[in-house]
């Protein structure tokens, strides 16, 4: 239905969400959040993953239900652990996409097709791979 007069509409960031966490599941405070079949669990090597952002919080739901707690996700670029050796990640990689690992960790390669896209490179420095999330 189209509007009748003015409104204010609710607004927020953008940067921020909240999803469900799976079952039996604890995502640390700074981790890699990805959403694996419409559910936040910790950044894992896996194919299909949405990759949420960092956790702002630590959420533990090991003794609880799918659903049953949700954690705050935060989109931005923030430092990860680098990859080692051939899946290192250098700074020619800068502007591309790089893949999950871990929870804290992103490599250069998709691993044959066993990792999903954490997000793109925006800096490398000799203790870890600033990457643009959610």
């Amino acid at each position: 239905m189209s509007m009748s007069g003015p409104r204010v509409p609710a607004r927020r960031e953008g940067n921020k969400s909240t999803p469900p966490v799976k079952g039996s599941t604890k995502i640390w405070n700074g981790a890699l959040v990805v959403m694996d079949t419409g559910l936040a669990v910790p950044g894992k090597a896996a194919t299909g993953l949405v990759t949420l952002g960092i956790a702002t919080e630590t959420v533990d739901n090991t003794n609880g239900g799918d659903g049953d707690v949700k954690v705050t996700v935060e989109r931005g670029c923030f430092k990860f652990f680098n990859s080692t050796s051939t899946d290192a990640i250098a700074a020619a990689d800068i502007g591309k996409d790089c893949y999950v690992v871990d929870d804290q960790t992103v490599a250069k390669t998709n691993g044959t097709n066993t990792r999903s896209v954490a997000g793109k490179v925006v800096d490398v420095d000799s203790d870890g791979v600033w990457v643009q999330v959610g």
